[in-house]
């Protein structure tokens, strides 16, 4: 864990981004006293199901696949 100022955290930002993204955890201190803790924040990581959505839908209009009227002129 490192530790830095507020004035060099402002000057190095960038490279402090970097370095914490890599897994580094770096604190902040006004003068000498720890004020903030950076850590990279976790991505959330959605599985999607095969099948999540089954009985979500539960009625269709018959016509639903029909072709529109307002798209004749663009049919061949």
């Amino acid at each position: 864990m490192t530790t830095m100022t507020i004035y060099q955290a402002k000057t190095y930002f960038s490279d402090v981004i970097n370095r914490v993204l890599m897994g580094e955890k770096i604190v902040i201190a006004r003068g000498s006293e720890p004020v903030v803790t950076l850590v990279p924040v976790k991505k959330k990581r959605s599985r999607r199901r095969i099948g999540g959505a089954k009985d979500v839908v539960r009625h269709m209009a018959e016509d639903f696949d029909a072709p529109l009227k307002d798209f004749d002129a663009y049919m061949p």
